[in-house]
């Protein structure tokens, strides 16, 4: 019965050693981030020399092409900002929306997330020199966040004034 006990405990001892050893990552064979990236020759064919460029970031989408066009309004414009952030939801779904200010928001949108996703080209025309999306009146948008997964967008209008009577407002 001692020899029982002894080998159990030995057991639970080899057992929680393994799994401190393990989520701690100190394990060499299962740590690759103290190695360093790992690179097979079946999936990298052109070997990387110190003089290559890291690859180029996916182009931007075509969701805002048509943002403040002449051919388009108000209201399809804001359509087509409520599809950026929505499509941004849609690829972070446990982030919500993009939060903080238009510019932080509009930089998100622009690919300064963790998957450098551009729906907005940085340099499109309806983001202003301070970084922010703008209405086709010039006037940046005001964002509204209800909740995690609802953003109301809110246009000045003509007379560029927020919260006046001309303001054009998504809702969803």
């Amino acid at each position: 019965m001692k020899r029982l006990v002894i080998v159990t405990a030995f057991l639970v001892v080899v057992f929680l050693a393994w799994q401190f050893w393990s989520a701690d990552g100190s394990n060499p064979e299962t740590n690759t981030a103290s190695r360093g990236p790992q690179h097979s020759e079946a999936s990298d064919p052109q070997p990387k020399t110190q003089n290559s460029k890291p690859p180029a970031p996916p182009e931007p989408s075509e969701i805002a092409d048509a943002l403040n066009t002449p051919s388009g309004d108000i209201r399809a414009d804001l359509r087509i900002v409520n599809e950026l952030i929505t499509t941004f939801r849609t690829n972070f779904p446990h982030d919500g929306n993009p939060v903080g200010d238009n510019a932080k928001i509009t930089a998100t949108l622009a690919g300064k997330n963790r998957l450098q996703l551009a729906l907005i080209a940085p340099n499109h025309p309806a983001i202003n020199r301070a970084g922010e999306l703008c209405d086709r009146w010039g006037t940046p948008f005001f964002f509204h966040a209800e909740s995690g997964t609802r953003m109301e967008i809110r246009s000045a209008g003509p007379d560029q004034k927020l919260f006046t009577t001309d303001d054009v407002i998504f809702a969803p």
